[in-house]
C-alpha cells in the first residue's frame, strides 16, 4: 500500500516520515539509488510499508515536487521563513535583515519578519524600521516576549505552518518560540539528544511539532553565508527594484555606475529606502569579492 508523508528528520541513511501522525522509519528503495536523487527534511514523499514488520518501517519510492528549498540550513517546502531581529539589545541591523531576505528571495521561500524587544524602544523607532519593509510588501510583526505584545497575533499566523526561525543570536528567538508554544525548545532538545552527534558530525535539520504545524530545528542562521549566490541575480532579490528597472538605460543594469538608472533615481527620490540600497551595494561587493576568490 502506497502512502505519502513528510520527512521530519534523517540520519545515517534512515528517513523518519510522518504519515498522518504515525512515524515510519524508512530507507530509500533501490530504483531511486540507481539514479541521482535529492532527499532532505521537509520533503513530501511516497512510500511503501514493509509487510510483516512489528515496527513501523517502509521504503521511500519517490520524492514529490518541491515548492522551495533552502540549501543551508537544508530544508524543503517551508511555508514561512520567520526572520527574527531585535529592535534593541543588540541594535537592529538593516544589513543582516536584508541579507536574510536576499537568501529567502533567492530560494523562493515566503518570509515573515518578526521584530522583537518592542518594550525597549519607542513607537517612533518601531515605525522607522517596520515601515521600510511594510512599504515593500513584507509582513511585519512587532512583539515583546516580556509584555506579550503581538504574541497572540503571531501565534495565530503561524498555526499549522511549516516554519523556520532565522536570525543572529541574542535577538530573542528562544523567548519568542517559548511565548508562542511553551516547552517547544525542550522538545527540540529531547529529539536532538536521541541522535548522538560527535564533534564533527553534520548537524541535520529536524522538524518538530510546533503550533499545529512544524518548526525546523535548524543549525542556525547566525552566520549568513552567500557564497552560492551570483552578483548577476542579486537585483532580482530586491523586489522593490522591479518597478523602476524599466527606466534603466541598460539591460541588464547593475544599478551602480550606469549613468541612467531607474533604481538610483528612485533612491534619490526616496521611493526606495536608502538603507536597502546601501545593503544592496554592500552585498553586491561581497558577492563580487567571493567570485574573484573562486577564480584564483
Amino acid at each position: 500500500m502506497v502512502k505519502s508523508g513528510l520527512v521530519v528528520r534523517s540520519y545515517s541513511g534512515y528517513y523518519y516520515v510522518d504519515c498522518d501522525g504515525t512515524m515510519i522509519t524508512c530507507k530509500v528503495k533501490g530504483h531511486m539509488k540507481q539514479k541521482r536523487f535529492s532527499l532532505c527534511t521537509g520533503d513530501r514523499v511516497q512510500l511503501e510499508k514493509v509487510p510483516d514488520k512489528a515496527a513501523e518501517e517502509g521504503m521511500i519510492t519517490s520524492v514529490l515536487p518541491r515548492k522551495n528549498y533552502l540549501e543551508r540550513p537544508t530544508v524543503a517546502n517551508l511555508d514561512l521563513l520567520v526572520i527574527t531581529l531585535a529592535l534593541a539589545q543588540p541594535d537592529f541591523s538593516f544589513l543582516i535583515m536584508d541579507k536574510l531576505l536576499v537568501l529567502a528571495e533567492a530560494a523562493k521561500v515566503p518570509v515573515l519578519l518578526v521584530l522583537t524587544k518592542a518594550d525597549l524602544v519607542t513607537e517612533e523607532q518601531i515605525e522607522m524600521i517596520a515601515s521600510v519593509y511594510k512599504n515593500i510588501g513584507y509582513e511585519v510583526y512587532v512583539i515583546s516576549s516580556k509584555t506579550g505584545k503581538g504574541i497572540d497575533a503571531l501565534r495565530q499566523r503561524l498555526a499549522g505552518k511549516v516554519t523556520a526561525f532565522g536570525g543572529p543570536s541574542g535577538v530573542g528567538k528562544s523567548s519568542a518560540l517559548n511565548a508562542i508554544q511553551p516547552g517547544v525548545l525542550r522538545t527540540t532538545g529531547e529529539i536532538s539528544s536521541k541522535i548522538s552527534r560527535g564533534k564533527h558530525t553534520t548537524r541535520y535539520t529536524e522538524l518538530v511539532p510546533f503550533n499545529g504545524g512544524y518548526l525546523a530545528d535548524t543549525p542556525g542562521f547566525g552566520n549568513v553565508l552567500m557564497e552560492n549566490l551570483s552578483p548577476e541575480v542579486l537585483p532580482a532579490c530586491f523586489p522593490e527594484f522591479r518597478r523602476y528597472e524599466a527606466e534603466c538605460k541598460f539591460s541588464p543594469c547593475s544599478h551602480t555606475h550606469e549613468p541612467v538608472c531607474g533604481v538610483k533615481a528612485a533612491v534619490e527620490e526616496n521611493k526606495i529606502a536608502l538603507s536597502r540600497y546601501t545593503s544592496y551595494l554592500s552585498i553586491l561587493e561581497e558577492l563580487k569579492e567571493s567570485k574573484a576568490r573562486n577564480r584564483r
